[in-house]
C-alpha cells in the first residue's frame, strides 16, 4: 500500500480513526486490561525462546561432562517455564474473550446509531439510494469491522510488543545476527505492502459490488409477484448473473493478491532463518569475540545462544509480517468504514420549528388548557421565547402548565410567568395557545425534487376548515408530490405552505405529521398481528379504540373471518391478505389515529366497486369536520369535494366544483367523459 492510500485509510480524520475513537469512548478501560495480558502474553513467548540457551548452555553442555548429572536444578527450571507459559495462555484467553466482547458491543453500538439516524433521515436519501445497498451497510460492512476489531487489533497489538521485546532480545545476543534479521524484515515489509496496494482496489469494488447484490435481491424479493407476472424469471436470473460475477470477480482478485502475502512471506522468513544459521555458525567456528555483544567482553557466541536467537529470528520475522498484514487489513476495511461512516454523516431532517402540537379542553372557568389526556380537541402550542413573543392574533394565554407527555422536550404553558419543570427544576417559558383550525394553504410554491428538474411550478391553494380538496390529473402531474409538501417531506425551493396560520417550517415536524392522518396508495403493512398493525397509527390505542377503528371503515367482518381475527399475524407485508383488504387495515389504521387532517392518496385505488361503497360512508364519518385532501384516479370519488384542483405538467390549469369544471368542458371533462383513458 502506498504511503498516500496508507495516510487517507489510517490518518487522523479517516474513518478507521474515528472507528477506534468510538471504540476507545465506550471501552477504554478493557483496553487497557487488553493491553497488559498482550505484554504478559509476550513476554511469556520471549521467555520460552530465551530458556533455549539457558537449557543448553547452563544445563545439557554441563551435564554432558558430568558422570553423575544432577536433573534437579533442570526440573525447577521447567516448572518455572511451565508456569511462565500457563500464564502467558491465560492472559492470551483473556484479552481475546474481552476482545470478542467488545467487537460485538462496537457492533451493537454501530447498528443503534445507524438505525437512529437513519429514522432521521429525509425520504430524498432513501429516494436515491437502493434498499439493499442500506441493508448491506447493516451487515455485510459492520460485520467487515466487527473482524477487525475482534481479532486484526489485538493481534496488531500484539505484534508490535512482540516485535519490540524480541528486537530488545536479539540485540542483547547479537548484533551481526540482528543486522541480517533486519535485513531478511524489511524485505518482508517491502513485498507486503506492495501486495497491499495492488489487492485494496479489488477489497473497495468488492464491498460496492457486494451492496449491489444485496440492493438487486431485495428488490427481486419484494417485486416477485410482478417479475412472475411478466415473465422476467430469466432477464432477471440473466442480470444478477451479470451483478454476481461481478462480485465474484472482485473478490477473487481481492483474495488471489492477499493470498500470496502468506506464503511469501513465510518462504522469506525460511530464508532468513538461513541466512542467520550460516552467518552464526561462521561467527561461532572463528570463534571472533568481538562480533558477540553480550554485555559480557571477550565472550563468544555460543551454541545455546545461536539457538535462542534463531527461535528469536522467526519471532522476528512473523510479527513483522503480521503488522504489514494487519495494517493493510485495516485499510482494506476502511471501504466498510466509509460506508458505514457514510450513511452516518448524511445530513438529518432540517427540524427548526417550535410550534408543537398539544390536546386541549375547556378547564371549570371556561379558558382553554392542555389535557392531560387524548382529546378530540387540539391546539398549537406557541412558547413566549420564540423569536416573536408578541401574542399573535387567535391565540390565548394559557392558565395551566403543559405535561411532560406532550412533547418529551417541549416547555411547559404557564400564564404570567413560568412553572418549574418536574425533572430539571429550571423555570420553564410560557407560551400560547391556538386552537387547531386544520386551515392549510399553499402560496406561490415551486419544487424540485433535484435541481434543473421542476416538477411543481407556481401552486396555490386554500383548503379551509372542514373543507374536502381533490386532486385529479395525468401520471405525474404532481398530485402526490403537493401532499409530500404538505407533510414536510421535502423541503421547497420557492413559496410558502401554512398550516393554521403558521409556517409549516415553523412547526416540529412530529407534531406537523401527527396532525396528519395518511393512507398512501402503497400499503405498507408490519409482520405482526392485525390489531398491532392497526394500532401503529396511534400506539396508545386501546384494542376497542382499534376494533372500532376497523368498524367504522367496514374492515371487522373480513377480519373477524381470519384464523385468529384480530391476533392474526400478517405475512410479511401483509401477503396473506388480498390487495383490498390491506388497503382496509391502511384506512383503518388512518382512522384509529383520528388526525385533524386527512390525506387520501388513492385510498381506495385497490377496492373493489362493492367495498368501495361500503368503506364510503365510513369515509365520509372519517372525514366530517376534517379537512381532507384526496387523490383518485376514479373520479366518481371525488364529485362531492369542495373544490377540485385538475393538474397537468405541475401546475394547476382548473380548479372549481364538479359541475363548474364540467361546464367548462375542459381537462377535467375530458377525464369525466373517458376522451383520456390514462390518469
Amino acid at each position: 500500500m502506498s504511503r498516500a492510500d496508507l495516510k487517507r485509510s489510517l490518518g487522523k480524520g479517516s474513518t478507521v480513526w474515528r472507528l477506534f475513537g468510538f471504540i476507545f469512548k465506550h471501552y477504554k478501560y478493557r483496553f487497557v486490561i487488553v493491553l497488559v495480558c498482550i505484554v504478559v502474553s509476550a513476554l511469556a513467548t520471549l521467555a520460552s525462546s530465551l530458556f533455549t540457551r539457558t537449557l543448553i548452555d547452563d544445563y545439557i553442555t554441563p551435564m554432558l561432562s558430568q558422570a553423575a548429572p544432577d536433573y534437579s536444578p533442570l526440573a525447577v527450571a521447567l516448572v518455572k517455564l511451565a508456569a511462565a507459559l500457563i500464564l502467558g495462555v491465560a492472559a492470551s484467553y483473556s484479552y481475546n474473550l474481552i476482545m470478542i466482547f467488545v467487537g460485538q458491543g462496537t457492533m451493537l453500538k454501530l447498528r443503534q446509531s445507524l438505525f437512529t439516524h437513519m429514522e432521521d433521515l429525509p425520504l430524498a436519501y432513501f429516494d436515491s439510494h437502493s434498499h439493499g445497498d442500506i441493508m448491506s451497510v447493516y451487515t455485510n460492512d459492520v460485520d467487515t469491522l466487527r473482524q477487525v476489531i475482534g481479532n486484526t487489533v489485538p493481534s496488531l497489538f500484539q505484534s508490535l510488543i512482540t516485535l519490540v521485546s524480541t528486537f530488545v532480545s536479539m540485540v542483547v545476543l547479537s548484533m551481526p545476527l540482528t543486522l541480517v534479521s533486519i535485513c531478511m524484515a524489511a524485505l518482508t515489509v517491502r513485498v507486503t505492502t506492495g501486495l497491499g496496494k495492488i489487492s485494496r482496489g479489488h477489497f473497495v469494488e468488492r464491498q460496492r459490488a457486494l451492496g449491489a447484490v444485496n440492493g438487486f435481491i431485495e428488490e427481486m424479493v419484494s417485486g416477485q409477484r410482478v417479475v412472475k407476472v411478466y415473465c422476467h424469471e430469466k432477464k432477471a436470473v440473466e442480470e444478477f448473473k451479470v451483478l454476481n460475477e461481478k462480485l465474484r470477480s472482485s473478490a477473487y482478485n481481492a483474495n488471489k493478491v492477499g493470498s500470496l502475502v502468506m506464503p511469501i512471506n513465510s518462504n522469506i522468513g525460511n530464508l532468513g532463518y538461513v541466512l542467520t544459521a550460516v552467518v552464526g555458525a561462521l561467527i561461532a567456528l572463528a570463534g571472533v569475540s568481538v562480533w558477540y555483544l553480550s554485555g559480557i567482553g571477550g565472550a563468544t557466541l555460543t551454541l545455546g545462544t545461536l539457538v535462542a536467537f534463531l527461535s528469536l529470528q522467526k519471532n522476528f520475522t512473523r510479527p513483522i509480517s503480521s503488522i504489514s498484514n494487519e495494517i493493510n487489513s485495516i485499510a482494506m476495511a476502511s471501504a466498510g468504514t466509509d460506508r458505514v461512516y457514510g450513511l452516518l454523516d448524511e445530513p438529518s431532517e432540517v427540524d427548526n420549528g417550535n410550534v408543537t402540537l398539544v390536546n386541549t379542553r375547556v378547564s371549570l372557568d371556561g379558558s382553554l388548557e392542555v389535557s392531560p389526556t387524548s382529546t378530540k380537541s387540539w391546539a398549537w402550542f406557541v412558547p413566549s421565547d420564540a423569536e416573536d413573543a408578541r401574542q399573535p392574533e387567535g391565540l390565548a394565554r394559557t392558565d395551566r402548565g403543559r405535561p411532560r407527555h406532550a412533547r418529551g422536550r417541549g416547555p411547559s404553558l404557564a400564564m404570567g410567568g413560568a412553572e418549574r419543570s418536574e425533572e430539571s427544576g429550571r423555570p420553564e417559558p410560557s407560551g400560547w395557545l391556538k386552537p387547531l383550525q386544520g386551515l392549510v394553504s399553499l402560496q406561490d410554491v415551486d419544487f424540485s425534487y433535484v435541481p434543473g428538474k421542476q416538477v411543481l411550478f407556481d401552486i396555490s391553494l386554500t383548503a379551509y376548515p372542514g373543507q374536502k380538496i381533490a386532486f385529479v390529473g395525468g401520471t405525474g402531474a404532481g398530485k402526490t408530490t403537493i401532499t409530500n409538501l404538505i407533510n414536510r417531506f421535502y423541503e421547497i425551493q420557492e413559496g410558502t405552505v401554512t398550516y393554521d396560520g403558521f409556517d409549516i417550517r415553523d412547526i416540529e415536524k412530529d407534531s406537523l405529521r401527527r396532525s396528519l392522518g395518511i393512507v398512501l396508495q402503497e400499503t405498507r403493512l408490519f409482520s405482526a398481528s392485525v390489531l398491532d398493525n392497526i394500532r401503529y397509527g396511534r400506539l396508545d390505542a386501546t384494542d376497542e379504540e382499534c376494533r372500532a377503528a376497523a368498524r367504522l371503515v367496514y374492515a371487522d367482518s373480513f377480519i373477524r373471518r381470519l384464523p385468529r381475527g384480530y391476533n392474526t399475524v400478517l405475512a410479511a407485508d401483509g401477503g396473506n391478505l388480498s390487495q383490498g383488504e390491506r388497503q382496509l387495515l391502511a384506512i383503518a389504521r388512518a382512522a384509529v389515529a383520528d388526525p385533524p387532517v386527512l390525506i387520501l392518496d388513492e385510498a381506495t385505488s385497490s377496492i373493489d366497486t362493492r367495498t368501495e361503497k361500503l368503506i364510503q360512508k365510513g369515509m365520509d364519518s372519517l372525514m366530517k369536520g376534517r379537512t381532507t385532501f384526496v387523490i383518485a384516479h376514479r373520479l366518481s370519488t371525488v364529485q362531492n369535494a369542495n373544490y377540485i384542483m385538475v393538474l397537468d405538467q405541475g401546475r394547476i390549469i382548473e380548479r372549481g366544483r364538479h359541475d363548474e369544471l364540467l361546464a367548462l368542458k375542459g381537462k377535467y371533462h375530458e377525464l369525466y367523459t373517458g376522451n383520456q383513458i390514462t390518469l
